[in-house]
Formats: structure tokens, sequence, C-alpha cells
């Protein structure tokens, strides 16, 4: 569905599955991508709902870890928000709703799938998130952040080195004597479609590479190769001596 406006009774049955009411201006406003708006004489896109969707979505899931781990420290809280919160998790969320098939997009990304893109499909869940809000007031956002990301939540103790691949990259390069980690980034693409790659070395050695919509999101991409790729390393023999207690210091149980 491309058109200026979505097909009313199917944006309806998606604001049933998300279990909310929307203005059908604002709906149209939330699934408006900026390729869209490009190809037809700029008019509004959903990035500023979607700015004000990840502040929302951060401060509910914040909230819920902190209240649902009282005795996990803040390094593990953040690792836990991380992962709930990623592209990724998102992009997973959107593609149970159906999402892809009611966002605006530009003939050029409708052409490269960008339906099926991460990057625009987490987007455009924060930009659902905060038109609920403006429409709503925080306890119904907090109410659909809820049936959104309670699922991952459930999870997220238990995803290890996934909760922050950056971090744990960090920590296993430490055990194995390899320094930190050297990030390098570049973007490529018009403001409207611009995609970021990431290299991430260690010792003067590339071991990642990742691409997304961010630089944040490329370096997490890197972060998660070069993290598998120096697991398979052999341990140094001081680290070795240790056993899988210094292993264990990288993938921290954070319900521990």
């Amino acid at each position: 569905m491309n058109s200026v406006t979505p097909d009313a009774p199917a944006a309806a049955g998606l604001l049933e599955r998300l279990g909310i009411h929307l203005d059908p201006e604002l709906l149209v406003l939330a699934l408006t991508h900026r390729s869209f708006a490009h190809e037809h004489g700029g008019i509004p896109t959903n990035e500023r709902l979607e700015f004000l969707g990840d502040a929302v979505l951060g401060l509910v899931v914040t909230e819920a870890l902190y209240r649902r781990h009282p005795d996990l420290p803040e390094g593990e809280l953040a690792k836990m928000r991380a992962a709930t919160v990623s592209q990724k998790s998102l992009a997973a969320i959107a593609r149970t709703l159906g999402l892809g098939g009611y966002i605006l997009l530009g003939k050029g990304e409708v052409r490269t799938r960008g339906n099926d893109k991460d990057s625009i499909l987490s987007d455009t869940v924060e930009a659902l998130i905060g038109a609920t809000y403006l429409s709503h007031g925080l306890d119904v956002a907090r109410d659909l952040v809820h049936r959104l990301v309670d699922p991952t939540l459930a999870v997220a103790a238990d995803l290890g080195a996934g909760l922050d691949w950056k971090t744990s990259l960090q920590e296993a390069a430490a055990v194995r004597n390899l320094g930190a980690p050297t990030y390098t980034s570049q973007g490529a693409g018009p403001d409207h479609a611009r995609t970021f790659t990431s290299e991430v070395s260690l010792d003067g050695v590339v071991y990642g590479t990742g691409n997304g919509s961010a630089k944040k999101y490329a370096e997490q991409d890197a972060a998660e190769m070069a993290y598998r790729a120096i697991q398979a390393l052999p341990l140094p023999a001081s680290a070795a001596d240790q056993g899988a207690g210094t292993e264990g210091h990288q993938e921290p149980d954070p319900g521990a």
C-alpha cells in the first residue's frame, strides 16, 4: 500500500492489532517514510513522531526493567534495555504486525523492499508509539509499549552477549589481550535514504563489518561479527588458566 492515504479498512485492522485509536491524519503521518515525502513535494514525515516515540519507549522500558529487576546493577539494566529497544527487536515486532504493508514509501524503497528493512520497520514502530502518546498520553502509550515489547523484556535477561554487542566485544577482546576495539564508519546515499557501513578493528586487524541506517546500528552489527570471530580464537595461557570463570565474565548472567 503506497497511496497518499492508507486504505481505511486495512488501517483499521492495523489499529485493532495495536489496540489503539488514532486520528486518520496522524496515522498517515506516522506511516509516512521520508522517501515517500521526498517524492511528494516535501510533505511532513514520521521522523518527529519517531523521535518522540523513541523517548517514550525508552522511558517505559527503563521503568519496567527497574521495577522487575530490583537487584540488578545499572550496567546490566542498560544492556537489557538496549536489547529490548534495538532495531532488530523492534523490526521483529513490526513483522508480527504486518506493519510493512502499511508504510508509505517512495518508489526507490519499494523497489528495494524497504517495507522489510529493519531500519524502516523499527522507525515506524517508534513513530506509532509517538503518535499514541500525542493522542492519548503516557498511560495509553505505556500500555501499547508493554503489549509490543513485553515478550522481549521477558527473555532479555537470558540474551547474554546479544544484550550489547559492543560491550561484549570489548570484554572478550580484553580477555584475549587484543586491546580496545576501534570503529570506523562511513555514510552514503541521499539524506532521505542514508546508510552507514562500519568496520571494527582489534590490534590493527579488521574483525567485523556492519551496515545500518544509523552509525550506532552499523557499529553494533560489526561488533556482533567481530565478537563471534574472536570467540573462536584460542585464549592466552593466563586467561585459559582461570578456566570458565574468566570467559563467564564476558557474558554475565543478569539473573545472578
